[in-house]
């Protein structure tokens, strides 16, 4: 029985009691700290109730995910005996069937990395699916990926089991109780706000599942997600079925498929999904049901009965049609909201909850206690979402596309279709006219790659290979290599810091030293207090009270809340001058060339070296002009006021027939910046990399006056010595495979690591990653050269070469010319 008496303080406040919020509550108060979880009904009647229950580790190439389906299946099957409720997890095993090649290709590169993550994944012919499943149709099943270990579990026992283990741990979970607002003094959380009184609280943390948007909007924290339709059908009892039988999963089908009452329970994830409430989700909507959408929903039940016959032939228990919350891009939204401090959010699980839960409980509560996180949290993070993703237009229109991804093979080089032109450049127009391939970056409309001037650009079909436009790729990779290419970049975060102390402020934010003479850049991490990474960017000193730093589109508001967080008493302002600044970047051999003959300055080497950062003449417009590269060649970064852009491109343009100029997208430049190991924070880097393993420790300044946040930490890991744990580059040897992302790295057979972000190497003959790996002793070089290595792209091996020095120019010959 729930403890009905309302405190008046807590130290943290969880809202909403389903699975996630019953999670953060158990791992918060074995933690030992004083908790207080308030459901505004019962447990489990928003979304939880009516889960599935899958329990599935199989499915993910991220290994934060994968890690917490692994912890989370822990936890269930150890919950009984620490708190006497069943979970419900039964380990009957997870098949996922491929129907057609590409799927093939797609689920044996999950199984070659999620063996490494140490899921025991065995690739089964169609005979042992149908031996293990036998009422489902196989003769079309090219393969199927068993893990025996998976299964299902029952939400509801779930929910109760987290909640009975916080009740003796200490935590009070009253129900009855809805929070009406989340109480904010000065920019942080100071409690909440019930019909039965208030309660202070140093935290707050919103699991309010479907409502979380909705709640934090009443004080300005920004949630984008919204529910959608989502549907099950259960048949009358099937002869035969057995409730041993494993989960089988077939997205070809739009359909999972598992025993449930002796009959059979077949789930959908269909191809177009349907929004519910944009408006708003009812406060009073508990233990709900919708009614199921028969004509739009036949098509997809008719294909996914045809995986198993027989369910079309019994009769139907029922067809449930309930609401469940899905994101922009399908990752979870959690952590700290920018706009207020203190106040934490776990939500948007993409009916993932279940079997993520624990993993997710874990996560937030360790960060609120320890003050930052211990997992990889890039790709969730509320900070990487924006203000206009959670309009009602943005969220009707991506919600359609986002849940019909879920069952979609995940082809690498897929963008977003829907909720497109959201932001365009200033150049858009130019760029369209020169064949442009659009995709969407954090929102922008950003060019891939270029069909040619006058030319419909046409993608072809997606593939795990070379696609249609692989040509047009290489030849803007050459073009950088050998001539001169013009990139817009204006999607990339341009924040002005100003005042007197502005260059104190980011010296002490900022690994290397910044706040040296005007007229120069300095590339930078910014640390924890831990030595981890938080960002990677650029700072460019234009005065001595004003300073220039650009992010990656990803890290915007990361950058933006870290600056605003840690200003204290500084007399400095920040703000955001993306919108205000196109950013045009011309690189290769001959950009020099070309620039001089656009403007008056002095752009000789000796006159304007490398990191320098100056105002230019172009035309009518004035220019900071920055003589840097992401892509390793010599070259420039153009910040244009927006009303000139178009203007400094057309003159660009013009003069570069003279160079060969090509215009060049991002498809050259992450091969590029692949070929040069440059890196990439949220992709190749994150928040759990110290400085040291990145391979970043030329750009720490450890003697710098002052210190700098980290610094501690980062001299205590050198004082170690060498490290165990680096980041490498790692080159195919065979042309012909391409590296993506999870492509496990071998040495001497043994899996040492995998590839976090990968490319096509134009310029060194083939596919071209960086991976972390972890050699359990000293990493150095004769550690690379004692070793034999391999990359496995979908369960072949290929001969690398691996490397902690970059493969492409390692003197920067080329970038200092």
């Amino acid at each position: 029985m729930a403890n009905t008496e309302l405190p008046t303080r807590a130290r943290v406040v969880v809202i909403g009691g389903g699975v996630i919020g019953t999670s953060v509550t158990y791992h918060l108060a074995h933690l030992g700290w004083d908790v207080v979880l308030l459901e505004r009904d019962r447990l489990t009647s928003g979304t939880t109730w009516h889960a599935a229950g899958l329990m599935v580790t199989f499915g993910s190439t991220s290994q934060t995910s994968t890690e917490m389906r692994k912890y989370t299946a822990d936890l269930y099957a150890r919950l009984e005996a620490e708190t006497g409720q069943s979970t419900g997890f039964r380990p009957v095993g997870f098949i996922e069937v491929a129907t057609e090649p590409d799927r093939l290709e797609e689920y044996r590169r999950v199984s070659a990395f999620n063996r490494m993550c140490g899921v025991d994944v065995q690739e089964i012919s169609p005979n042992e699916v149908e031996t293990l499943f036998p009422i489902a149709r196989t003769d079309d099943i090219l393969a199927g990926f068993y893990v025996a270990a998976d299964g299902r579990a029952n939400p509801v026992d779930v929910t109760m089991a987290l909640a009975k283990g916080a009740r003796q741990a200490g935590a009070q979970i009253i129900e009855s109780v809805a929070v009406q607002e989340v109480l904010t003094h000065d920019g942080a959380v100071t409690g909440v706000r019930t019909a039965r009184g208030d309660i202070e609280a140093e935290y707050v943390v919103n699991c309010a599942g479907m409502w979380a948007r909705q709640l934090g909007e009443r004080c300005g924290v920004t949630i984008p997600l919204q529910a959608a339709e989502h549907y099950y059908l259960i048949t009358e009892p099937i002869a035969g079925v057995d409730p041993q039988w494993p989960v089988l999963e077939d997205p070809a089908s739009y359909g999972y498929y598992r025993e449930e009452g002796g009959g059979l329970m077949l789930g959908l994830f269909e191809g177009a999904a349907a929004p519910w409430h944009v408006d708003a989700i009812p406060e009073t909507f508990s233990f709900g049901e919708l009614p199921p959408d028969w004509d739009r929903m036949g098509p997809y039940l008719e294909q996914a009965m045809a995986r198993v016959p027989v369910s079309a032939e019994v009769g139907v228990r029922k067809f449930f049609c309930g609401p469940e919350s899905f994101t922009p891009d399908m990752a979870p939204i959690v952590g700290e909201a920018p706009e207020v401090r203190n106040y934490f959010v776990a939500a948007g699980l993409n009916s993932v909850g279940i079997l993520t839960g624990g993993g997710i409980g874990r996560a937030v509560a360790q960060w609120i206690v320890d003050g930052r996180p211990d997992i990889d949290v890039t790709g969730m993070n509320i900070d990487r979402l924006h203000r206009y993703q959670a309009n009602p237009e943005y969220r009707r229109a991506r919600t359609v596309e986002a849940l019909g991804n879920v069952y979609k093979c995940h082809y690498p080089t897929k963008s977003m279709l829907t909720a497109r032109g959201a932001k365009t450049s200033a150049l858009h127009d130019r760029l369209a006219a020169q064949g442009a391939y659009f995709r969407d970056v954090s929102g922008w409309e950003s060019p891939d790659w270029y069909a040619g001037p006058g030319t419909q650009p046409d993608p072809g079909p997606l593939s795990w290979g070379r696609q249609a436009w692989f040509d047009h790729w290489a030849a803007e990779h050459r073009a950088a290599r050998e001539g001169v290419i013009v990139m817009d970049m204006s999607f990339m975060s341009k924040f002005l810091v100003q005042g007197k102390d502005s260059g104190a402020f980011l010296d002490r934010l900022s690994a290397n030293r910044v706040d040296q003479e005007p007229g120069v850049i300095t590339y930078t991490q910014w640390l924890n207090e831990g030595g981890t990474l938080e960002a990677d960017l650029t700072v460019t000193k234009l005065a001595d009270d004003r300073f220039w730093v650009v992010a990656s589109d990803t890290a915007h508001r990361h950058v933006q809340t870290w600056m605003q967080r840690h200003l204290g008493d500084a007399r400095a302002g920040v703000t955001d001058v993306t919108s205000g600044h196109a950013q045009i970047n011309v690189q290769g051999p001959r950009s020099r060339e070309l620039l001089a003959s656009l403007t008056s300055a002095d752009l000789s080497d000796a006159a304007f070296p490398f990191r320098t950062a100056r105002e230019i003449d172009l035309g009518y417009a004035r220019a900071l002009c920055v003589r840097i590269t992401y892509v390793g060649e010599l070259g420039y970064e153009l910040y244009v006021p927006t009303e000139h852009a178009t203007a400094v491109y057309d003159q660009l343009m013009a003069a570069g027939t003279t160079y060969g100029l090509r215009p060049a997208g991002l498809k050259a430049l992450a091969s590029l910046r692949m070929e040069k190991g440059y890196r990439d924070y949220g992709h190749d880097i994150d928040n759990t990399d110290s400085v040291l393993e990145a391979g970043l420790g030329f750009a720490v300044a450890l003697d710098k006056p002052g210190g700098f946040l980290g610094r501690d930490a980062v001299a205590a890991e050198k004082a170690k010595g060498p490290l165990p744990r680096r980041l490498l580059q790692v080159l195919v040897r065979d042309p012909e495979p391409m590296l993506f992302h999870a492509e496990p790295v071998l040495r001497d057979g043994v899996a040492v690591g995998y590839v976090r972000a990968g490319s096509y190497g134009h310029t060194l003959g083939g596919a071209v990653g960086l991976a972390m790996v972890d050699a359990g002793g000293p990493l150095d070089q004769a550690y690379l050269d004692g070793g034999d290595w391999q990359v496995d792209i979908a369960g072949t091996r290929y001969p690398a070469t691996a490397s902690l020095r970059p493969l492409y120019d390692p003197t920067m010959a080329r970038i200092k010319a």
